[in-house]
Protein backbone atom coordinates (compact mmCIF):
# COMPACT_ATOMS: atom_id res chain seq x y z
CA UNK A 1 0.00 0.00 0.00
CA UNK A 2 1.36 3.46 -0.82
CA UNK A 3 1.41 5.92 2.17
CA UNK A 4 -0.90 8.90 1.95
CA UNK A 5 1.20 11.83 0.78
CA UNK A 6 0.64 15.18 2.83
CA UNK A 7 -1.71 16.62 0.21
CA UNK A 8 -3.45 13.59 -0.13
CA UNK A 9 -4.38 13.64 3.80
CA UNK A 10 -4.96 17.60 3.84
CA UNK A 11 -7.12 16.80 0.75
CA UNK A 12 -8.93 13.41 3.04
CA UNK A 13 -9.18 15.68 6.27
CA UNK A 14 -10.95 18.84 4.54
CA UNK A 15 -12.89 16.11 3.13
CA UNK A 16 -14.12 14.08 6.60
CA UNK A 17 -14.47 16.87 8.42
CA UNK A 18 -15.73 19.27 5.76
CA UNK A 19 -13.33 21.84 6.83
CA UNK A 20 -11.04 24.16 5.44
CA UNK A 21 -9.90 25.03 9.27
CA UNK A 22 -6.14 25.02 10.43
CA UNK A 23 -5.86 25.39 14.40
CA UNK A 24 -2.75 27.08 14.99
CA UNK A 25 -0.94 25.95 18.07
CA UNK A 26 0.81 28.80 19.69
CA UNK A 27 1.06 28.30 23.42
CA UNK A 28 1.79 31.51 25.89
CA UNK A 29 2.06 30.44 29.25
CA UNK A 30 1.12 34.21 29.95
CA UNK A 31 -2.08 33.51 28.69
CA UNK A 32 -2.56 30.03 29.99
CA UNK A 33 -6.33 29.36 32.56
CA UNK A 34 -6.46 29.21 35.82
CA UNK A 35 -3.34 27.63 38.13
CA UNK A 36 -1.77 26.91 34.53
CA UNK A 37 -1.14 30.95 33.74
CA UNK A 38 2.93 31.31 33.33
CA UNK A 39 3.41 27.94 33.67
CA UNK A 40 5.52 26.51 30.85
CA UNK A 41 5.32 23.01 31.81
CA UNK A 42 1.91 22.65 31.47
CA UNK A 43 2.22 23.64 27.62
CA UNK A 44 1.67 20.03 26.32
CA UNK A 45 -1.04 19.94 28.47
CA UNK A 46 -3.05 23.15 27.04
CA UNK A 47 -2.31 22.07 23.84
CA UNK A 48 -3.60 18.53 23.78
CA UNK A 49 -6.44 19.82 25.17
CA UNK A 50 -7.10 22.15 22.40
CA UNK A 51 -6.53 18.96 20.00
CA UNK A 52 -8.30 16.57 21.86
CA UNK A 53 -11.46 19.34 21.64
CA UNK A 54 -11.26 19.99 17.72
CA UNK A 55 -9.48 16.99 16.33
CA UNK A 56 -13.12 15.81 14.36
CA UNK A 57 -13.41 20.01 13.01
CA UNK A 58 -9.91 20.51 11.84
CA UNK A 59 -8.40 20.34 8.50
CA UNK A 60 -4.74 20.53 9.92
CA UNK A 61 -3.22 21.60 12.97
CA UNK A 62 -0.05 23.96 12.53
CA UNK A 63 2.52 23.98 16.00
CA UNK A 64 4.91 27.03 16.11
CA UNK A 65 8.03 26.03 16.98
CA UNK A 66 9.35 29.09 18.64
CA UNK A 67 6.60 29.19 21.55
CA UNK A 68 7.65 25.51 22.53
CA UNK A 69 11.57 26.48 21.88
CA UNK A 70 11.14 29.86 23.60
CA UNK A 71 10.38 27.84 26.84
CA UNK A 72 13.15 25.09 26.20
CA UNK A 73 10.01 22.75 25.40
CA UNK A 74 10.89 21.00 22.91
CA UNK A 75 10.58 17.55 24.90
CA UNK A 76 6.50 18.56 25.18
CA UNK A 77 6.30 19.46 21.56
CA UNK A 78 7.69 15.89 20.87
CA UNK A 79 5.05 14.58 22.91
CA UNK A 80 2.42 16.67 21.47
CA UNK A 81 3.32 15.23 17.79
CA UNK A 82 2.76 11.85 19.35
CA UNK A 83 -0.71 13.13 20.91
CA UNK A 84 -1.88 14.26 17.54
CA UNK A 85 -0.76 11.11 15.80
CA UNK A 86 -2.97 9.31 18.40
CA UNK A 87 -5.87 11.21 18.84
CA UNK A 88 -6.11 12.29 15.06
CA UNK A 89 -3.95 10.02 12.93
CA UNK A 90 -6.04 11.32 9.80
CA UNK A 91 -5.16 15.15 10.13
CA UNK A 92 -2.18 16.23 8.68
CA UNK A 93 0.36 18.68 11.13
CA UNK A 94 2.40 21.38 9.63
CA UNK A 95 5.47 22.35 11.22
CA UNK A 96 5.67 26.05 11.14
CA UNK A 97 9.37 26.70 11.34
CA UNK A 98 10.15 28.80 8.49
CA UNK A 99 13.59 27.48 7.91
CA UNK A 100 15.30 28.89 5.56
CA UNK A 101 19.46 27.28 4.98
CA UNK A 102 20.83 25.23 2.54
CA UNK A 103 23.88 22.40 2.56
CA UNK A 104 23.89 20.28 5.76
CA UNK A 105 22.32 22.61 7.45
CA UNK A 106 19.54 22.54 5.53
CA UNK A 107 19.75 18.47 5.64
CA UNK A 108 19.71 18.89 9.68
CA UNK A 109 16.88 20.96 9.58
CA UNK A 110 14.61 18.49 7.35
CA UNK A 111 15.42 15.48 9.52
CA UNK A 112 14.18 17.73 12.71
CA UNK A 113 11.17 18.28 10.98
CA UNK A 114 10.41 14.90 9.55
CA UNK A 115 12.66 12.29 11.44
CA UNK A 116 12.67 14.05 15.34
CA UNK A 117 8.66 16.04 14.96
CA UNK A 118 7.42 13.47 11.98
CA UNK A 119 5.79 16.49 10.80
CA UNK A 120 3.52 16.37 7.52
CA UNK A 121 4.51 19.54 6.54
CA UNK A 122 6.98 22.81 7.15
CA UNK A 123 6.94 26.12 6.66
CA UNK A 124 9.95 27.46 4.58
CA UNK A 125 11.45 30.56 3.48
CA UNK A 126 12.63 30.28 -0.15
CA UNK A 127 14.94 33.42 -0.06
CA UNK A 128 18.30 31.17 -0.41
CA UNK A 129 16.72 29.55 -3.34
CA UNK A 130 16.30 25.73 -4.36
CA UNK A 131 19.00 24.29 -2.89
CA UNK A 132 17.52 25.72 0.66
CA UNK A 133 14.01 23.64 -0.08
CA UNK A 134 15.47 20.55 -1.73
CA UNK A 135 16.40 18.97 0.97
CA UNK A 136 13.12 18.93 2.58
CA UNK A 137 11.81 17.63 -1.04
CA UNK A 138 13.65 14.23 -0.84
CA UNK A 139 11.15 12.94 2.28
CA UNK A 140 8.59 10.87 0.23
CA UNK A 141 5.11 12.15 0.66
CA UNK A 142 6.20 15.27 3.29
CA UNK A 143 5.08 18.58 2.17
CA UNK A 144 6.75 21.93 2.11
CA UNK A 145 4.70 25.65 2.69
CA UNK A 146 7.15 28.70 1.01
CA UNK A 147 6.49 32.07 2.22
CA UNK A 148 5.32 33.75 -0.78
CA UNK A 149 2.59 37.01 0.46
CA UNK A 150 2.76 37.04 4.22
CA UNK A 151 0.07 38.47 6.48
CA UNK A 152 2.68 41.10 8.08
CA UNK A 153 2.78 44.88 6.86
CA UNK A 154 6.58 44.79 6.46
CA UNK A 155 6.04 41.66 3.81
CA UNK A 156 5.78 44.72 0.93
CA UNK A 157 9.46 45.49 1.67
CA UNK A 158 10.57 42.53 -0.45
CA UNK A 159 7.75 40.68 -1.22
CA UNK A 160 5.98 43.83 -3.50
CA UNK A 161 9.24 44.46 -5.04
CA UNK A 162 9.19 44.26 -9.46
CA UNK A 163 11.53 42.31 -10.69
CA UNK A 164 13.71 42.83 -14.10
CA UNK A 165 12.90 39.44 -15.89
CA UNK A 166 11.85 37.56 -19.45
CA UNK A 167 8.38 37.40 -18.48
CA UNK A 168 7.93 41.60 -17.99
CA UNK A 169 8.17 42.82 -14.03
CA UNK A 170 6.12 40.55 -11.81
CA UNK A 171 6.51 41.42 -8.23
CA UNK A 172 8.49 39.06 -5.94
CA UNK A 173 5.40 37.09 -4.80
CA UNK A 174 4.66 36.22 -7.71
CA UNK A 175 7.90 34.95 -9.26
CA UNK A 176 8.11 32.60 -5.88
CA UNK A 177 4.73 31.47 -6.94
CA UNK A 178 5.58 30.64 -10.06
CA UNK A 179 8.75 28.70 -9.12
CA UNK A 180 6.39 26.77 -7.12
CA UNK A 181 3.68 26.12 -9.26
CA UNK A 182 6.42 25.21 -11.95
CA UNK A 183 10.36 23.84 -11.96
CA UNK A 184 10.92 23.86 -8.03
CA UNK A 185 7.41 21.29 -7.44
CA UNK A 186 9.35 18.39 -8.15
CA UNK A 187 7.60 16.56 -5.93
CA UNK A 188 4.20 17.55 -6.07
CA UNK A 189 4.25 18.74 -2.77
CA UNK A 190 4.71 22.41 -2.14
CA UNK A 191 2.28 24.85 -1.45
CA UNK A 192 2.43 28.60 -0.37
CA UNK A 193 1.78 31.07 2.55
CA UNK A 194 -0.52 33.99 1.53
CA UNK A 195 -1.72 36.58 4.22
CA UNK A 196 -5.65 36.39 4.69
CA UNK A 197 -4.75 40.59 5.34
CA UNK A 198 -4.16 40.40 1.36
CA UNK A 199 -7.12 38.92 -0.42
CA UNK A 200 -6.44 40.54 -4.28
CA UNK A 201 -2.94 38.89 -3.42
CA UNK A 202 -3.87 35.68 -2.70
CA UNK A 203 -6.61 35.61 -5.85
CA UNK A 204 -3.44 36.72 -7.82
CA UNK A 205 -1.43 33.71 -6.23
CA UNK A 206 -4.34 31.32 -7.14
CA UNK A 207 -4.15 32.84 -10.56
CA UNK A 208 -0.29 31.64 -11.13
CA UNK A 209 -0.80 28.59 -8.80
CA UNK A 210 -3.89 27.24 -9.45
CA UNK A 211 -3.19 23.39 -8.04
CA UNK A 212 -1.17 24.34 -5.10
CA UNK A 213 -2.30 24.32 -1.46
CA UNK A 214 -2.66 27.68 0.31
CA UNK A 215 -1.97 28.03 3.88
CA UNK A 216 -3.42 30.92 4.57
CA UNK A 217 -2.86 32.98 8.06
CA UNK A 218 -4.10 36.24 9.46
CA UNK A 219 -7.85 35.01 10.01
CA UNK A 220 -9.15 35.93 13.14
CA UNK A 221 -7.01 37.94 16.06
CA UNK A 222 -5.20 38.95 12.92
CA UNK A 223 -8.40 40.75 11.36
CA UNK A 224 -8.38 39.00 8.00
CA UNK A 225 -11.45 39.04 6.30
CA UNK A 226 -12.72 35.02 6.16
CA UNK A 227 -14.91 35.23 3.27
CA UNK A 228 -12.64 37.42 0.69
CA UNK A 229 -9.87 34.70 1.67
CA UNK A 230 -12.48 31.90 0.92
CA UNK A 231 -13.52 33.18 -2.01
CA UNK A 232 -9.41 34.70 -3.66
CA UNK A 233 -8.37 31.44 -2.59
CA UNK A 234 -10.46 28.43 -2.64
CA UNK A 235 -11.24 26.50 -6.27
CA UNK A 236 -12.12 22.96 -7.79
CA UNK A 237 -8.37 22.70 -7.90
CA UNK A 238 -7.07 24.17 -5.43
CA UNK A 239 -7.44 23.47 -1.88
CA UNK A 240 -7.09 26.09 1.09
CA UNK A 241 -6.02 26.08 4.76
CA UNK A 242 -6.73 28.86 6.48
CA UNK A 243 -5.28 29.69 10.12
CA UNK A 244 -6.62 30.20 13.12
CA UNK A 245 -4.34 30.38 16.75
CA UNK A 246 -5.17 33.14 19.25
CA UNK A 247 -9.09 33.50 18.52
CA UNK A 248 -9.44 29.69 19.07
CA UNK A 249 -6.41 28.67 21.96
CA UNK A 250 -7.59 31.95 23.69
CA UNK A 251 -11.43 31.72 23.58
CA UNK A 252 -12.04 31.82 27.15
CA UNK A 253 -9.27 32.20 30.15
CA UNK A 254 -11.24 29.84 32.43
CA UNK A 255 -11.57 26.09 33.12
CA UNK A 256 -13.69 25.83 29.92
CA UNK A 257 -11.08 26.89 27.73
CA UNK A 258 -11.05 23.48 25.83
CA UNK A 259 -14.97 23.82 25.54
CA UNK A 260 -14.79 27.49 24.35
CA UNK A 261 -11.99 26.43 22.29
CA UNK A 262 -14.19 24.18 20.48
CA UNK A 263 -17.21 26.50 20.58
CA UNK A 264 -15.03 28.98 18.54
CA UNK A 265 -13.36 26.33 16.30
CA UNK A 266 -16.96 25.22 14.92
CA UNK A 267 -17.50 28.75 14.43
CA UNK A 268 -15.06 29.38 12.36
CA UNK A 269 -15.37 26.34 10.04
CA UNK A 270 -18.70 27.25 9.48
CA UNK A 271 -18.08 30.96 8.65
CA UNK A 272 -15.40 29.63 6.37
CA UNK A 273 -17.99 27.08 4.79
CA UNK A 274 -20.25 29.70 4.07
CA UNK A 275 -18.19 31.65 1.73
CA UNK A 276 -17.28 28.60 -0.34
CA UNK A 277 -18.57 29.48 -3.87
Amino acid sequence: MVPMTFTDKLCAASAQHNSLLCVGLDPEPARFPGDWKGDASKIFDFCAAIVDATADIAQSFKPQIAYFAAHRAEDQLERLMAHMRRVAPRVPVILDAKRGDIGSTAEQYAKEAFERYQADCVTLSPFMGFDSVLPYLKYEGKGAYLLCRTSNPGGDDLQSQRLASVDGQPLLYEHIARLAQGPWNVNGQLGLVVGATYPAEIARVREIAPTLPLLIPGVGAQGGDAAATVQAGLTAQGLISVNSSRAILYASSGADFADAARAEAIRTRELLNASRA
